[in-house]
């Protein structure tokens, strides 16, 4: 802070005043001031709804402005004068009014820009008076007010609030000039690291302008996503993009969020994994949350689709804030980044450098997908079309295994108990019975929500997979190498594979059997699955004789099939299936 003193005056007057206060108190302390010297005020100048009655010597032989206002013969009423758009308002005015007496000035980070403003809108320049405000105001700025960063920062973002005069007096341009180049001098150009403090206060469009001059001036465009995420994190905190609350944002508010948002996405670095994807993540429900242009969403969308592959299943967790009965998270949005991702990373699976790394990608891509499809499955507004849609876009050949795949379609089974028979067709269909592991076909072979074609493919499979396991020359082999003991532990465990793989042959073609008879009786109509009680005209199904002899004897030769379900292998340890619920993997 630095002191401006002028001759002819001793009062000091505090400069820093809360706006709330300065209505009341601006025109009391001139007042007392004026009233002390014994001289009565001969003008009153309005400023902002404040009045201050003062004298017109002072200011007519310091301000150009009210020099030639009151000079100006068709004013009638000389007495009282009104200056409009004055900066900084009565505040402005009084500084320059305490300088114009003589009085004990302050100048400081805080209020150069003000009282530079001030001095050039009311032409306080060296024409009227020697030592004039405006030479006092760019002496502190040279000597003091652009000498560090901080300082630089603190008088920027006082400019943007004295548009467009500030920009006039060059005062913008000379902050950012400074700024940039203390960084690019004292800084690589691809670290972010002592100056970020400082610019995440500055306004959107001022810190855009610094940015876009420092990539000017040779700074990596890659190096502003950190800098880019500290300043979302400090201007979008505290909107609600995690729940699905309604707004609670004025207009104002919004207007201003969707602003900083299309901003900073305007910003971003194109170099891929230049910010994170759950920085991405949170920008993009923020977007739909203040209803961002659809260019803006678009891009986010494509940006998150190139490292899909780093995702984890809350960064696609997006909620659909719709409160008309729609589903809780946007499907079409995440389908729409898993869509935008396996076409960008198609034409790159030939590539021999590329190829390997690019199918695990695609391989993670797929299951975290599925946990999404199984994580939607649940809610009871979900449309069977739009499941169907989503898991179709699921590439085969990104599934190692079908168990994910399984296990959305018994959660969303479950949740929809009211599917006809042919939907209940349609969602299973989605899965290869025989890319099944062990313990989801034991699982599926029990589940009485699935369709009993379906459990025919599913006990056919696993027939086949013991048959195969029955010639394996490995069986052999490893017969050879152990000791006499275990050799004869595993001939009997072969011999009763085998005598279970006879049974489930039998069991397998009266299914088939009941099967076709069922369908001959019903008139090729598929049965209801969920009916307890055969309808007129039909013959009573199975519930539990055909079905619980096969899954008996198939539970034998599962060892690892539990009571309360199975645990796909291919899913992640916080999907795991609840100990509670029989017969689900949910």
């Amino acid at each position: 802070m630095v002191d401006v003193h002028q001759q002819g005056g001793d009062l000091q007057m505090t400069l820093h005043m809360p706006k709330k206060e300065l209505n009341s108190d601006a025109m009391k302390r001139i007042s007392d001031w004026i009233s002390s010297q014994d001289i009565p005020s001969d003008v009153i100048v309005c400023v902002g709804g404040v009045s201050f009655p003062i004298h017109k010597f002072p200011l007519v032989s310091k301000c150009g402005y009210i020099k030639k206002l009151l000079s100006d013969t068709k004013n009638a009423d000389l007495s009282v004068v009104e200056i409009p758009d004055v900066p900084g308002g009565p505040e402005g005015f009084e500084l320059a009014a305490k300088f114009c007496y003589e009085t004990h000035l302050e100048l400081c980070t805080e209020n150069i820009a003000m009282a530079r403003c001030v001095a050039e809108y009311l032409e306080m320049t060296e024409e009227y008076a020697v030592g004039n405000l405006v030479s006092v105001t760019e002496a502190y700025l040279n000597e003091t007010g652009l000498q560090n960063l901080s300082g630089a920062a603190s008088i920027l973002q006082s400019s943007g609030n004295f548009l467009p005069i500030s920009e006039n007096v060059k005062l913008v341009d000379r902050c950012v000039d400074t700024i940039v180049s203390m960084i690019t001098e004292e800084s690589e150009v691809y670290v972010v690291d002592w100056w970020a403090e400082d610019l995440i206060g500055l306004r959107i469009d001022i810190f855009k302008r610094v940015l876009l001059a420092l990539v000017s001036r040779g700074f990596k465009q890659f190096a502003l996503g950190p800098v880019l995420m500290l300043y979302a994190q400090k201007c979008l905190r505290g909107l609600e993009i995690y729940g699905r609350s309604k707004k609670n944002l004025d207009p104002k508010q919004e207007h201003e969020k969707r602003t900083i948002i299309e901003t900073i996405v305007g910003l971003l670095p194109r170099e891929k994994n230049a910010t994170s994807i759950s920085f991405l993540s949170m920008l993009l429900r923020s977007a739909k949350y203040v209803d961002t242009t659809v260019s803006c969403r678009l891009d986010l969308e494509k940006r998150m689709a190139l490292q899909l592959g780093q995702a984890v299943l809350d960064d696609i967790l997006i909620p659909s804030f719709c409160f008309d009965g729609d589903t809780m998270f946007d499907v079409d949005t995440v389908q729409q980044i898993m869509m935008n991702y396996f076409e960008y990373n198609s034409k790159d699976l030939g590539d021999v450098n590329y190829g390997y790394s690019l199918q695990s990608d695609n391989e993670n891509v797929g299951k975290l997908m599925e946990s999404f499809l199984a994580k939607i499955a649940s809610d009871r507004n979900l449309l069977v079309s739009k499941f169907l849609n989503f898991a179709e876009c699921i590439p085969v050949e990104a599934r190692v295994t079908e168990d994910g795949m399984y296990r959305a379609i018994d959660i969303f089974l479950k949740a929809h108990p009211a599917l006809s028979d042919m939907d209940r067709k349609k969602v299973c269909s989605l899965m290869d019975c025989q890319k099944l592991s062990r313990e989801a076909r034991a699982h599926a072979a029990q589940n009485e929500r699935l369709p009993v074609q379906t459990v025919v493919q599913v006990l056919y499979y696993e027939q086949q997979r013991l048959r195969e396991l029955d010639t394996s020359p490995v069986t052999d082999h490893a017969i050879s190498q152990t000791t006499p003991e275990a050799q004869k532990s595993i001939s009997d465990e072969i011999s009763s594979l085998k005598k279970e793989n006879q049974e489930l042959k039998f069991e397998l073609l009266k299914m088939k059997t009941q099967l076709k008879e069922i369908e001959r009786s019903s008139g090729n109509k598929p049965r209801v699955n969920n009916a307890h009680e055969p309808k007129a005209g039909k013959p009573p199904l199975p519930k539990k004789s055909l079905i619980s002899s096969v899954t008996k004897k198939l539970g034998k030769i599962t060892p690892f099939l539990h009571a309360d379900g199975y645990l796909p292998s291919s899913t992640r340890g916080r999907n795991k299936p609840d100990k509670d619920r029989r017969h689900s993997v949910a």
